[in-house]
This record gives structure tokens, C-alpha cells and sequence, in this order.
């Protein structure tokens, strides 16, 4: 039996809440607290670096003192104060008391005690270096609009076409065949594939081979973007719709007689999916802040890497979006169910990358082979270009014929993970996979110096995907 004293209990509480000083003074999003009269119990370092002022000039002062270009219309935290409800994932651009552009992705929350309001909490992330991007992306399309056929004749941005889609197995030409039926049609386009499958590779098929070929092609990932700054990607902004926005068309305008790609639909939020299908339903834009209508003439090509029906489930796409995008759908099937294309496509990587690293390879050994074969590529096809580069690189100067020990930044040729998958499991399958799944990433760390970029990129998968997972095991 164990008997807390009341010093135990003093120390225990002591102990959190050093803790909870830590955590929040150390965490890279901002924290701003006021009590219900408005004054500032808590301000972390994050958003002191935000807002560009110290912590001891905001603490215990009244908000619009400290803040005098805000009132009670436009401070958000005494707006909840007063509403008693949240505002959540609002983007907001300001000048801080430095003089700074300073773009925020704010959600608001008001505190109750008892059914009491005390006070009101402000989460602010700082996305101002994903705004520049963004904007720069948007200028970069649009300036690629303008001198489109100048630059494309150059031949220095690849366009794929079908010719580009390398396979002979059943279920990879019935993809074709549909892809090829539908580049002709203004119809929507449905795209289910495993990350790595190829989805971007059959989207430009589809338009560099139909009748929108001279158009523009723009790809859009709808998971790369927080949602604000996405609706203004998509659909452009009017000077004054919001705190700083500027004049600038969408990329629906953009791609206005031609072809956008939404990749990662599924990652979409559910109010901007909203705003999609009336788009689509339509067939014209508002831009934010704008009273215009404008017609737009753009064939939609959606991306997945989850079943769409599944996702329809879970609630992550709408289903009368669903049923829009899914007009024509096409499932590319993952490499492990096409394994006779993998000679196919081996010797058109060797081939490819023999230009890139003038290089002489001629073949590869048929151990190897044996190994692709009974490899479960959950990469795909990018993972076994990936591999095939990587072992170029690694064979010596005067190799025509790749060999097992050419391989040996990767770990598909690892032999204790092939013999792990015939030992009988003695724990839960998901701790089994677990286990399997951290030594993997840990080998292929290692393997590349620890680098994220060229680890993720080993493994096929995204960089965040990467860093969520070394987290998640090691951290």
C-alpha cells in the first residue's frame, strides 16, 4: 500500500505544472489566453515571435490596450468571449509589431467553468512561408499560362503521355483503355491508386492525348495546403475580400479550356469539397471576397490513394461529390498484382537511368530478379525506380550487370525482414507489423545517413509520412 502525503500531492502538482510551462513555452505554435476581462493570463514564446513582442509586455494587460487596431468586431478573442462560440482554422494576415507579413492559421475557443465563461484561448500556427509558396505557385502558373507554347516547345517541362505507361498485365491495360476512352470526354475522372501506382502519369495521359492537349494542365495536392489558403489556390481572391489579399485568379481560372488535376481529393476538407461540387455542379467560380461570377470550362481529374468507397464511408469525401467526381473511374493496380511487368519495367529504368548517369548496365542478375518477384513493393513502381537508381549509383564504373550487393542502400534484399514473414506471430498482428515497419525505417535511415528526404524518397513515401513515424517509434 502506498500512502501519498499532502507534500506528495504538492510535489505531484509541482511537477505538472513545471511540465505544462515547459510544453507550452516550447511548442512552435502560438498560445494566447485572456481571462473574461479581457486582460492576458497566458502568451507563449511562439506567439510572442509571431506578433513580434515579448511576453512581459502582453501578460496582465487588457487585449485592446495592447492591441489598438482591433475592436470588438474584429479581435476574435472577444468575439468568442461574447458569442460563446468557437471560430475555428481562420487564416489571418497582418503586419506584427515588428513589421512583419505575417500569415496565421488561427482556431479560437472560449474556456467554461461550471457553465461559466472565463475566458478565451487563441491557437495561432504560422503559415507564412506556406503563403509565399502558395502565391508563388500561383504567379509561376500563371506566367507559364501566358508563355505556354513558347516554353513547351523548348521541350524543357516532360509531359507523359500513354506511351509512358510501361505494362502488358491485364489489369494495367484495361486502366489504359478506359484512360485512352475518356481523354476525348469533358466528363470528371475518378483515380484510385496505391501511392507510387502512377495516378499524375495517367492524369497528363489523359490530356496530352485528348482534345484539350494545347490547353493548360495543372496539378493541384489538396493535402499539401491548409484549407483557407486552398479555397484561395482554387478558386483566386479579390483585393479586400480578407486582411491582405490581393488581386489573383485561381487555378480553376487558370486552367480555364484545359485540365486540373486534384490530387489527394480525399484529404480535401468537407467545407471546401463543398464549394467543389457546387463548382462542378454549375460550372462557374466566385472568387473570395469577389461578387463576379465567371464562367469556367475545366475537365476535373481527382486523384486517391485510399478506395474512394471507403472513404465515402469514414466520411472523408461527401457523397454527392463522390458521385460527380466518379463519372469515369480508373483503378491502377499496385505492382504486387502486376508482377509480370517487372522485367518490363527494370530494364526501363536501367535503360532510363544508363542517359541519366551514363552509364553501360546491359542487365541484371536473376537472383535479384528471383528477389523483385517475391518483393511486396509497397512503394510500387516509384519504389522500384527508386531502387534501380539507387543500385546504379552504388555499381562500380565497369559494371554492364547489376548484382545483389549493388543494392545495398535499400532493403527490400534483407533477409531477416523476408524470414520475419515466416515466423509464427507470438504478438498481435498490429504490433507485429509495427515491429516490422520501425526496422525498416531504421535501416533505411541509417542507409542514408539519416537524411529524411532521401529516406522517404527510399521508402515511397512522403516526407511528413516519414517524420510522423520516427515520432511515433524512436521519439
Amino acid at each position: 500500500m502506498i500512502i501519498i502525503t499532502e507534500d506528495d500531492n504538492m510535489r505531484e502538482k509541482d511537477f505538472n505544472y513545471i511540465v505544462l510551462q515547459n510544453i507550452l513555452h516550447n511548442i512552435d505554435i502560438g498560445i494566447h489566453v485572456i481571462d473574461k476581462n479581457r486582460k492576458t493570463v497566458l502568451y507563449n514564446k511562439a506567439m510572442a515571435k509571431l506578433e513580434g513582442l515579448s511576453i512581459d509586455q502582453v501578460l496582465n494587460k487588457d487585449l485592446l490596450e495592447l492591441f489598438p487596431s482591433l475592436n470588438e468586431e474584429t479581435s476574435t478573442l472577444i468575439k468568442v468571449l461574447t458569442t460563446r462560440e468557437p471560430i475555428l482554422e481562420k487564416t489571418q494576415i497582418y503586419i506584427n509589431f515588428k513589421g512583419q507579413n505575417i500569415t496565421s492559421l488561427n482556431s479560437t475557443i472560449p474556456l467554461f467553468y461550471k457553465g461559466e465563461i472565463i475566458g478565451a484561448m487563441e491557437i495561432a500556427k504560422d503559415i507564412t512561408y506556406i503563403k509565399k509558396l502558395s502565391d508563388k505557385l500561383m504567379d509561376l502558373q500563371r506566367e507559364l499560362k501566358g508563355g505556354k507554347e513558347k516554353y513547351n516547345s523548348n521541350g524543357s517541362i516532360k509531359r507523359y503521355t500513354f506511351e509512358d505507361i510501361i505494362g502488358k498485365n491485364k489489369k494495367i491495360v484495361e486502366a489504359i483503355e478506359i484512360a485512352k476512352r475518356t481523354s476525348t470526354s469533358p466528363s470528371s475522372v475518378l483515380i484510385y491508386g496505391e501511392t507510387g501506382t502512377g495516378k499524375e502519369l495517367f492524369a497528363q495521359s489523359i490530356h496530352y492525348d485528348g482534345n484539350r492537349r494545347n490547353k493548360p494542365f495543372i496539378a493541384q495536392n489538396c493535402a499539401a495546403i491548409p484549407e483557407t489558403l486552398l479555397e484561395g489556390i482554387l478558386f483566386g481572391t479579390e483585393k479586400g475580400g480578407f486582411t491582405g489579399a490581393v488581386e489573383r485568379e485561381g487555378i480553376f481560372e487558370q486552367a480555364h479550356g484545359g485540365t486540373l488535376l486534384l490530387d489527394e481529393i480525399n484529404s480535401m476538407s468537407l467545407n471546401l469539397q463543398t464549394k467543389l461540387l457546387r463548382v462542378l455542379q454549375e460550372g462557374y467560380i466566385r472568387r473570395i471576397g469577389g461578387t463576379k461570377d465567371i464562367p469556367i470550362d475545366v475537365k476535373i481529374i481527382a486523384t486517391t490513394n485510399e478506395d474512394p468507397l471507403e472513404s465515402v464511408k469514414k466520411g472523408t469525401i461527401r457523397k454527392d461529390l463522390y458521385y460527380r467526381l466518379n463519372v469515369v473511374y480508373i483503378h491502377i493496380p499496385p505492382l504486387r498484382e502486376r508482377t509480370d511487368d517487372i522485367i518490363s519495367l527494370t530494364n526501363h529504368f536501367i535503360n532510363k537511368y544508363n542517359m541519366v548517369l551514363n552509364r553501360n548496365i546491359t542487365d541484371i542478375d536473376g537472383e535479384v530478379l528471383n528477389l523483385f518477384f517475391n518483393y511486396s513493393w509497397p512503394g510500387n513502381v516509384r519504389e522500384l525506380e527508386n531502387t534501380i537508381e539507387a543500385a546504379m549509383n552504388y555499381a562500380s564504373m565497369n559494371r554492364t550487370v547489376l548484382r545483389k550487393e549493388d543494392f545495398k542502400s535499400t532493403n527490400i534484399f534483407d533477409n531477416s525482414r523476408i524470414n520475419d514473414f515466416q515466423k509464427p506471430l507470438d504478438v498481435a498482428l498490429p504490433e507485429y507489423l509495427e515491429g516490422i515497419e520501425k526496422e525498416i525505417i531504421r535501416k533505411s535511415l541509417d542507409a542514408n545517413d539519416y537524411n529524411i528526404s532521401q529516406t522517404a524518397k527510399a521508402l515511397g513515401i512522403k516526407r511528413q509520412t516519414l517524420q510522423y513515424k520516427i515520432k511515433k517509434y524512436y521519439e
